[in-house]
């Protein structure tokens, strides 16, 4: 059983779980980037774990530590076989998702609409917590079409405290679970920062990350002033240069901050390990197509690499001759 799950310096910053986005190959990149930001997996769900698809938490957690891994489910007894079997992994954390509305997600009765049974949410913890030997926290948000007062938030937060648990990663908007897709729901409900602050004052020793909206590292080091953790999500995907100045601007650390071609010689040394074990060059260049944006000629690059990282035999040199591209412009 682990110790009920209190912030670690790690969780100061962390990369938000996005499904075909934070992948093995997106958290290694990620991880030449930054040494110290929290990663996570994309949410995997449970049961598919307990039948025999061990191969979805496979981990290198010498190299991409701290990183935690999300689990999707609301069956109790199943989430913490999964968490036994996670074990093996030596995962940082397990994260429970109380807060993905896609359709996919409710089906199997987790995600966002957990968050209609705070008690769910309670028992699911619990029983994470007693199979596991890392922290287990929750990544929900502050409410769920019409239950969204500031009461039933604390009531949402309350089911995570109760059972020990003294730190929650919490996304500054509600859910639709009906007529918006997943991509509308990261944007139309309003963004409510001042309800995830005014929860300090309910829960003082409650660690608090905070989600939703935030695109930049100076936006990052604002939230920092009045929650103890943040986390970016499709800012990381947009531009995963953004991680090269993690480590010294929010850590704090005096490391250097590398630049884009720095970080970009990086990529292309690991794509040559990458490749060579049989890899293929498009799942790769898929996270890093957009390294480049807001740069001269960083439509070129993308335009090159898109074209020519699928052909059949791709290796590092297409990402050198995409960035050739660039630099020409």
């Amino acid at each position: 059983m682990t110790e009920f799950a209190k912030f670690t310096p790690a969780d100061r910053f962390s990369v938000a779980p996005m499904i075909d986005v934070t992948t093995p190959t997106f958290r290694a990149i990620a991880r030449l980037f930054s040494k110290k930001a929290m990663l996570y997996t994309e949410m995997i769900a449970a049961n598919a774990i307990v039948h025999g698809k061990e191969y979805l938490i496979d981990h290198d957690a010498d190299f991409i530590n701290p990183c935690t891994l999300q689990l999707g489910g609301s069956d109790p007894k199943v989430l913490a076989d999964a968490c036994r079997i996670a074990s093996k992994f030596n995962y940082s954390a397990i994260n429970l998702n109380a807060g993905c509305p896609s359709d996919k997600v409710q089906s199997g009765s987790f995600g966002a609409i957990l968050m209609k049974t705070p008690d769910v949410i309670t028992d699911c913890l619990k029983a994470m917590q007693d199979a596991s030997d890392v922290p287990v926290t929750v990544k929900t948000r502050i409410g769920v079409d019409d239950l969204d007062d500031f009461d039933y938030t604390l009531k949402i937060v309350d089911s995570v405290y109760k059972t020990g648990c003294r730190h929650i990663i919490l996304h500054a908007r509600k859910a639709w679970l009906n007529g918006l897709s997943p991509k509308e729901n990261r944007t139309i409900p309003p963004l409510d920062y001042e309800r995830v602050f005014s929860l300090k004052d309910h829960f003082p020793d409650l660690a608090i990350t905070i989600n939703g909206g935030i695109k930049t590292i100076d936006e990052c080091n604002e939230m920092l002033k009045k929650v103890e953790g943040v986390m970016l999500g499709r800012a990381c995907m947009d531009d995963p240069y953004i991680l090269a100045s993690v480590d010294n601007r929010i850590y704090n650390d005096g490391s250097k901050i590398l630049s884009r071609d720095e970080c970009f010689e990086k990529v292309v040394e690991y794509a040559e390990k990458y490749v060579s074990e049989g890899r293929k060059l498009h799942h790769l260049g898929n996270h890093i197509i957009n390294m480049f944006n807001g740069c001269k000629g960083a439509r070129r690059f993308r335009n090159y690499l898109s074209c020519h990282m699928h052909e059949l035999g791709a290796g590092p040199e297409v990402l050198v001759q995409a960035y050739n591209k660039m630099k020409e412009a």
